[in-house]
């Protein structure tokens, strides 16, 4: 089922919680809100708290097309927004020459149009589509480099894309605009004043047991209750990467999958390596750490 967009942030709770997606009513007033005024919602926290989930979850239940720009260093404008299907260009020019069927300008103006055109994600969101404007999602922009993100000023401001050879590109709807980070940089102010900002943090106890209920609801119970409450006592202690929402959804998985009712210190010891992603992380918190963390959860 397709909903159209909320009309109160109560609205906007139901949608999401209807895609599995459990908001806290911040996270929903920002969303309803940024949707209201047709502005980008910025949106900083650790990795795997929900930031990506959230622009899949909206793209799903709005019915509108969801485009993802993974950013990463180096990325560019060929790669993010156009470039122009050489090859192709080529081969007309080639046959061109053969027929003699165009002058120089008129050739030149055919090769630069329309039809020679590979749109990218930017460029894409700008385009029309039978369901409504789409979801662009600008993924990790503090992994792209810093001039990438002044070229996106333009977009974001006026929902526009000048190509030199065909001319402005601009949305006659604007899209609807996530953009994640995790804060390994800070993104510049003129990007951030264009957005709606949101931190998303760690879930509290009673939130991530709701989540975990909703993704996972064959999975014991009690099983359940001591993977949050161990999850939320591990994210006290001084680790070099904490366990998100992701992670305990992948150790519930597991250990359900491995047929388990309760935690122990065996199958916890053995299937750390889904909750935690580093070695160093593993080691500090075995032996008296580990006993200590399942005392908590029981």
């Amino acid at each position: 089922m397709t909903y159209a967009l909320p009309k109160s942030v109560d609205e906007a709770v139901e949608i999401l919680a209807a895609g599995n997606y459990i908001a806290d009513r911040n996270l929903a007033t920002t969303l309803y809100v940024s949707l209201s005024l047709k502005r980008p919602i910025f949106l900083e926290g650790e990795a795997g708290v929900g930031k990506t989930e959230l622009a899949k979850v909206v793209a799903e239940q709005f019915g509108r097309k969801l485009l993802r720009l993974q950013c990463y260093e180096g990325l560019d404008v060929s790669s993010a927004v156009y470039e122009w299907n050489y090859a192709r260009q080529m081969i007309e020019i080639r046959l061109s020459e053969a027929l003699g069927d165009r002058d120089r300008d008129a050739l030149a103006e055919d090769i630069f149009s329309e039809r020679f055109l590979i749109t990218r994600p930017l460029l894409s969101a700008l385009e029309p589509t039978p369901e409504g404007a789409p979801v662009l999602l600008i993924d990790e922009l503090d992994r792209a480099d810093e001039p990438f993100e002044a070229f996106l000023l333009e977009v974001l401001a006026d929902y526009q894309i000048t190509i030199p050879e065909i001319g402005t590109v601009t949305a006659a709807e604007p899209p609807i605009v996530l953009i994640t980070s995790n804060r390994t940089r800070e993104i510049h102010d003129a990007l951030k004043r264009r957005c709606l900002y949101h931190w998303i943090d760690y879930p509290d106890a009673e939130r991530e047991q709701a989540i975990l209920a909703t993704r996972l609801p064959e999975a014991d119970k009690n099983l359940s209750r001591q993977v949050v409450a161990f999850v939320q006592e591990l994210r006290k202690t001084d680790l070099f990467k904490l366990p998100g929402v992701a992670e305990s959804i992948d150790w519930l998985a597991a250990l359900t999958v491995l047929g388990e009712s309760a935690l122990n210190e065996d199958i916890t010891r053995r299937t750390l390596g889904v909750l935690l992603k580093y070695q160093d992380d593993i080691e500090k918190i075995e032996g008296a750490e580990l006993s200590r963390l399942l005392e908590a959860a029981a």
